[in-house]
């Protein structure tokens, strides 16, 4: 376990696999065989299965369970009663194997899910994507995408500090915040100059 890892007294870790500066908060429980990176804030309530990955600096808010199968990469944030999922097709009276009969969900480097968002199983939501409250997302998150609804369609595009961007004639957009310039083109963005770093580091 890193250094300075934080667990409340009233929460539980039974992982050894948790970065340094981690908080965990009261009934919070992280299984064995989860991994935590460093920095990372697990809210009340929340519970993150063995199996399951947290990159670096992810926030996940109270009541959220992270399931085996469920990757989330650096600066990665999960609201309040986001759910996952990872079987497709639930039975309570037949045993499956996990190993085979489970789905992966990848959630890319600094993306959002709002709270009360659905993740079905076998998806990936794109590096800084933003899933809005209450959706239910049943299909990959392009880069970049702000996909709101049920289920869930893409509304517009988003930066990394999270506010729209507007792409001009020429294709490209600035965020006022960080100095990014993105570009649009073929129905995809990309970030063509990057201005600040994350300050979380």
């Amino acid at each position: 376990m890193g250094e300075d890892v934080f667990v409340h007294a009233k929460g539980m870790c039974e992982s050894e696999q948790i970065g340094a500066g981690s908080r965990i908060w009261a009934h919070a429980h992280v299984m064995k065989g989860a991994v935590v990176g460093r920095g990372c804030n697990i809210g009340e309530g929340s519970f993150v299965e063995s199996g399951a990955v947290l990159g670096n600096f992810c926030t996940v808010k109270n009541g959220v369970s992270v399931w085996d199968k469920v990757t989330c990469e650096d600066y990665v944030f999960l609201g309040p009663d986001a759910c996952f999922t990872n079987d497709f097709l639930p039975r309570a009276a037949f045993k499956k194997d996990p190993e085979t009969e489970f789905k992966s969900t990848r959630i890319r480097e600094g993306a959002s899910i709002g709270a009360n968002a659905t993740i079905v199983c076998g998806v990936t939501i794109g590096r800084h994507a933003m899933v809005g409250a209450g959706a239910v997302v049943t299909r990959d998150v392009p880069d970049f995408a702000l996909v709101v609804g049920s289920p869930a369609k893409r509304l517009g595009w988003v930066g990394r500090y999270g506010t729209r961007l507007a792409f001009g004639g020429d294709g490209r957009a600035t965020c006022e915040k960080t100095g990014d310039v993105y570009r649009l083109a073929e129905d995809r963005v990309t970030i063509e100059k990057m201005g600040i770093p994350p300050t979380r580091k």
